[in-house]
């Protein structure tokens, strides 16, 4: 018998492996996951719409559940899935719902508030986003499901008819407030989940929304059997004793106090390699860090974990001790890039500041040169400011890094004095100057540069697509005033808010924009159970404060009504406690910040120079910008001759191989198309309310559709809840 030789059988091998690996390659033709594949990539390969027919594009269909609520600016932020020619999608009031693509006649629909027997409980109010959703289908058709998340609930649906799968979970959902491995009541019990995980086999992988103030909950990332509902591992973001980083804390007992480092945005996965790879956000309590002193690991970082165990195997940590809100805002994108004239399988994370991180995707290591850059270390009594922070040289920034005074908007010689002058309160304007009494500059701002709309991925020339909002924001941090004690005579309400609701409502309760409204003479518009309920439940942006004492909510409702009747609130008093606010990790927190405040002229527009809202493409072979264009435009400033704008925006791009990159995400409610190579606008359509979601595309019967959510809400607009649909004209 002839022997073959081992190098010859290791080239078979090798042959076959990449065989394999090209034969499970991801399938770019449908919509099957969140950001169109569970790799991430928003990208598809029919080009059926190109650049030479897109301008023919027309409206396909129409569908809208009608519960959008325009008197709270509710929002819808989903990315449909296509399956069997059905779309499934979520509405502004989290109900999902089955369509035919085509058509967009309604399957089935099914609602959440059903499924909650607590009358007392508004279904509606908690965080009202759900970005996408998961399929899966395991063996047998009886087994398909859909999994989504409607606040703290992660429910399993029948595909076929729209009802919860009763042996999953609790009655057909998972309750996201457990099995987190700490003590209940040790934490704000706000959790919900706001973009779906990924399906790795039969575990569903998934992170979390927490509260940001220092009482949030932990984030850890839980996989849970996907038909029975039962975790099956937990990978602790605030490493316990014994494990992987948990050496980096100089608190050995941060674990069981600090939350935070939660996986909000999203994540994706190498089906092939078994990898889930999940960005996390900053350690919960924003912007003072001296009651969580260290780097803060795994806080703002992108972590790869065995997707079949939730073992750890390696990670890179984006912003040390983050003071800046900086959270990795998207899930990232695996392609394979050119560089060092080889082919290497890469994972791409864009971040708020306006960072491309590019690393090999088995190893962690980086393709580009990153250089810890030392930073500003001046700080509030009490900090412990890191010394340097992670910037990559290569790929270039695709946001603005600077924002000094030759950037303020000029465009009114009327409004421009009082920019200049509000410029020069704020005293420090370079990235990572912590937060001061004195003021500094967020720029990009809070929400981005890059923001969850996430960034889309040409694989055949290794193209990254981003959308970034270049918008300043200011950052100025006060004592937190006094909670009062047994000593100090301070009214109960006022310390109740102090605690709570300044950082976003301000000392002043005037608030900052619609996202943080005005909270004065909010007695006199709202009813005081309506009051009640928006403390229990949430609404819009603000967290569920359900975990306040009575004591606590009757005080901080006496504080917004002083003129109510005695008693007219369930066990209300006008006597000032001696111990009127719980006692928690809040009152190690001395510092708070004024509010998010946007740097706005008085017409509203951006107090620095356009483009205020662009979309960047990159090359992730050699790291370098190809090409920056504005999205969306103020009409009245156009006819005024002013070159387009851009405009702050919400939602990610949509890449495809008819040379097109897909948007709507800008404030002026425009849906539009971009040559992928040049930039160049090809087509746009006016939508009824803005789309602040990502696009999705697909193929029935022949004939691609690219369809949109419109769900406004945001940044003042108009409230929605239609899905439109486009496509080419065809003949019947």
């Amino acid at each position: 018998m002839r022997t073959i030789p081992s190098s010859l059988i290791l080239s078979l091998i090798l042959l076959q492996s990449c065989s394999e690996i090209v034969n499970n390659a991801a399938d770019y033709t449908g919509w099957t996951a969140y950001a169109g594949t569970p790799d991430g990539m928003r990208y598809s390969s029919n080009d059926q719409i190109n650049v030479a027919n897109v301008k023919a594009l027309q409206l396909a269909w129409t569908y809208g559940t009608n519960d959008h609520d325009s008197a709270n600016r509710s929002q819808n932020q989903c990315n449909p899935i296509v399956i069997d020619n059905i779309l499934y999608g979520i509405s502004p009031k989290l109900k999902l719902f089955a369509i035919n693509a085509s058509t967009g006649q309604e399957k089935w629909i099914f609602d959440p508030a059903n499924e909650d027997s607590n009358s007392n409980h508004d279904p509606y109010a908690f965080y009202k986003v759900s970005r996408g959703l998961v399929y899966w289908e395991g063996n047998n058709v009886s087994e398909r499901r859909i999994l989504y998340s409607a606040g703290a609930r992660t429910y399993a649906i029948n595909i076929a008819d729209g009802k919860p799968i009763r042996s999953f979970g609790e009655n057909g959902f998972i309750d996201l407030t457990k099995d987190l491995d700490r003590e209940i009541g040790s934490y704000n019990p706000f959790i919900v989940n706001t973009t779906p995980g990924v399906v790795f086999r039969d575990i569903l992988i998934i992170g979390s929304r927490v509260s940001e103030s220092a009482d949030g909950a932990p984030g850890h990332i839980r996989g849970y059997d996907i038909r029975t509902g039962k975790r099956k591992w937990i990978f602790h973001t605030i490493p316990h004793p014994g494990e992987t980083g948990y050496e980096s804390w100089p608190d050995k007992d941060a674990w069981k106090k600090l939350g935070g480092a939660n996986s909000w945005a999203g994540m994706s996965l190498d089906e092939i390699r078994g990898i889930v790879y999940i960005p996390t956000g900053s350690i919960a309590g924003d912007f003072y860090g001296g009651f969580r002193k260290g780097s803060n690991l795994f806080a703002n970082s992108l972590v790869a974990l065995d997707a079949a165990t939730g073992k750890y195997l390696w990670h890179f940590q984006t912003v040390h001790h983050d003071l800046w809100d900086r959270d990795l805002p998207a899930n990232p994108n695996l392609l394979t890039v050119t560089h060092g004239g080889k082919k290497i399988d890469a994972v791409a994370q864009i971040t708020k500041h306006g960072y491309i991180f590019l690393f090999d995707r088995e190893n962690g290591k980086p393709l580009f040169q990153i250089q810890e850059k030392p930073v500003p270390t001046f700080a509030l009594p009490g900090e412990e400011v890191w010394p340097t922070q992670p910037v990559p040289l290569l790929p270039e920034p695709f946001a603005r890094q600077k924002f000094a005074e030759e950037d303020i908007s000029d465009l009114d010689p009327q409004t421009y004095p009082e920019l200049l002058s509000a410029y020069r309160k704020i005293k420090y304007s370079t990235m990572f100057t912590p937060p001061s009494k004195e003021g500094s500059w967020i720029f990009p701002g809070f929400d981005g540069g890059g923001e969850w709309g996430g960034a889309a991925v040409d694989p055949e020339s290794a193209t990254i697509y981003v959308h970034s909002s270049e918008l300043p924001w200011s950052l100025t941090m006060i004592d937190v005033p006094p909670t009062g004690n047994a000593h100090m005579k301070i009214d109960a309400g006022k310390a109740v808010y102090n605690k709570y609701c300044i950082s976003c409502h301000g000392p002043d309760l005037k608030g900052n924009g619609p996202s943080y409204p005005s909270l004065v003479d909010i007695a006199k518009r709202l009813k005081k159970d309506d009051l009640r309920k928006t403390i229990d439940n949430g609404k819009n942006m603000m967290p569920s404060f359900k975990h306040l004492t009575e004591q606590e909510k009757n005080a901080v409702l006496k504080y917004f009504n002083p003129n109510a009747e005695n008693g007219s609130l369930k066990g209300e008093t006008n006597q000032v406690s001696k111990e009127p606010v719980s006692q928690s990790i809040l009152d190690e927190v001395p510092y708070t910040m004024t509010g998010y405040n946007r740097f706005l002229d008085r017409n509203g527009y951006p107090g620095i120079k356009p483009p205020w809202g662009t979309l960047n493409a990159v090359d992730l072979n050699t790291g370098k910008l190809i090409w920056k264009v504005p999205v969306g435009e103020y009409p009245e400033l156009s006819r005024k001759g002013i070159p387009v704008t851009g405009t702050e925006g919400y939602g990610g791009p949509l890449v495809t191989k008819g040379g097109l990159v897909f948007i709507a995400a800008s404030r002026d409610s425009q849906f539009r198309a971009f040559d992928k190579y040049s930039g160049k606008l090809l087509w746009e359509v006016a939508l009824p309310v803005p789309g602040y979601a990502t696009p999705a595309t697909y193929m029935v019967d022949g004939v691609q559709y690219v369809v949109i959510a419109c769900g406004g809400g945001k940044i003042g607009s108009p409230s929605g809840d239609k899905y439109l649909a486009f496509s080419l004209p065809t003949s019947k």
